[in-house]
């Protein structure tokens, strides 16, 4: 899988993707995450990216020039499954649609800056808008790290046990049950002796019935859908 991350502050991306389990993707090449400085085609001599908003208001506005140009340049290289607009006004984003985002080839995940990008780029290229939450950053930066980071942990080879990821919270509508290990007891407090018993089919029902149990109180939204 190919990630193409298109920002004006390309070093807030460094660390996440050099580190952990995204490293280990990308050295056993199961992924290949670019990052790209929208700077960088601006034909602007001072290298702006933003302007003025028309009809006045607050706040900066990303120009279409450079990203449009940066996309185009990226779309005559390769074919794009999604073009991607991190935003606070879009979609929220959900474990299923990381697992769907996981089965395709090449993305581009557009980060916002200032007060957003001009309206034209939404409507020219982008294909699907994507929120980590009801709230504002800085930036897109960090929500398409966030994306980055749960559609790369997902591809076959990436964990090293493929089926942990099939057990994360979300993956079917329930939060994760209690985890333990070792030491069996700690100040008194015990680990569920189901867990101890070796008996995989008790243990697998008190997983089920625990994860319920945590969304019931926790979540119980999930069990609405």
């Amino acid at each position: 899988m190919r990630i193409d991350i298109l920002t004006v502050v390309p070093d807030l991306l460094e660390s996440p993707f050099n580190h952990s389990i995204l490293q280990r993707a990308k050295d056993k090449g199961l992924a290949e995450v670019h990052i790209h400085n929208i700077r960088d085609y601006s034909t602007d001599k001072h290298k702006n990216v933003d302007d003025y908003q028309y009809g006045g208001g607050a706040g900066m506005v990303m120009a279409i020039q450079p990203i449009a140009d940066c996309i185009e340049q990226l779309q005559s290289e390769r074919a794009y499954d999604e073009i991607i607009y991190m935003t606070p006004d879009g979609k929220l984003f959900e474990q299923s649609e990381a697992n769907s985002l996981s089965r395709l080839k090449n993305i581009i995940l557009l980060c916002g800056h200032y007060k957003g990008v001009d309206e034209r780029i939404r409507e020219l290229f982008i294909t699907k808008e994507i929120s980590i939450g009801s709230y504002v950053l800085s930036g897109g930066e960090l929500a398409a790290a966030v994306v980055a980071d749960s559609i790369i942990r997902l591809l076959p080879g990436v964990l090293n046990d493929e089926t942990s990821a099939l057990t994360d919270s979300f993956q079917d509508n329930l939060l994760s049950p209690p985890i333990y290990t070792r030491p069996a007891e700690y100040k008194g407090m015990k680990v569920p002796e189901v867990l101890l018993s070796g008996n995989f089919k008790l243990i697998e029902e008190y997983r089920e019935e625990e994860s319920y149990k945590r969304t019931k109180e926790r979540r119980p939204d999930l069990l609405k859908d």
